[in-house]
């Protein structure tokens, strides 16, 4: 894909780096990337990626919006946290998601690796719309979705967007930690949940 992968791979750690230290730049910047991927994964035929960029550009927008207005009072939405049963149960929607997409790829397109771009697809539209809330398991699913997207991107070739995603994988633990650290300074509450308040505004 040349110099658009190109591009797309630095907006993409450009967009991740913000991720990780919750600036709000990090949603229009992400918006770039999601769309040149949209490009790129319409002309190699993975199309479970593809459709999965174009609902991105809705949840960029939306994680955009939230993550200024989505706190009590339309104020800066704080971080929260999953209990260990709903990280199960969101873990489960993605495998069952991935089953039902992977099975309509096969049977009414020519998509490659059906059912490993569907997994990468479902849990990455999990990971996104916990990312949109704020939640810090999203870096779980993340790093999820990249262990199985850099297998899926090297066999298709994609060099660029393997090594951008090995980044990602990398950024994504240190995503999970610095949320953590961050969550263990702003929060007194115990246990917690989603749908319970850190106390004060996470910084943008």
């Amino acid at each position: 894909m040349g110099w658009i992968e190109a591009i797309a791979t630095l907006f993409g750690v450009l967009c991740v780096l913000l991720l990780i230290k919750r600036v709000i730049w990090a949603w229009p910047i992400g918006l770039v990337q999601v769309v040149l991927f949209a490009w790129i994964f319409f002309q190699v035929k993975l199309y479970s990626d593809m459709v999965l960029h174009l609902i991105y550009v809705v949840l960029q927008g939306w994680g955009w919006y939230h993550w200024l207005h989505g706190g009590k009072d339309d104020q800066a939405l704080p971080m929260t946290r999953l209990t260990a049963r709903a990280l199960g149960w969101w873990g489960l929607i993605a495998l069952a998601a991935a089953a039902v997409w992977g099975y309509g790829m096969q049977r009414w397109t020519d998509a490659s690796m059906v059912y490993p771009d569907a997994f990468v697809a479902t849990a990455s539209l999990v990971a996104q719309w916990l990312l949109t809330r704020k939640v810090l398991e999203t870096w779980i699913f993340w790093i999820v979705v990249d262990v199985v997207a850099i297998w899926i991107y090297l066999a298709k070739q994609l060099y660029f967007t393997s090594g951008l995603y090995s980044l990602f994988l990398v950024m994504a633990i240190a995503g999970y930690i610095e949320w953590r650290r961050a969550w263990k300074r702003e929060s007194t509450v115990s246990p917690n949940t989603v749908g319970a308040s850190a106390p004060g505004a996470a910084r943008l």
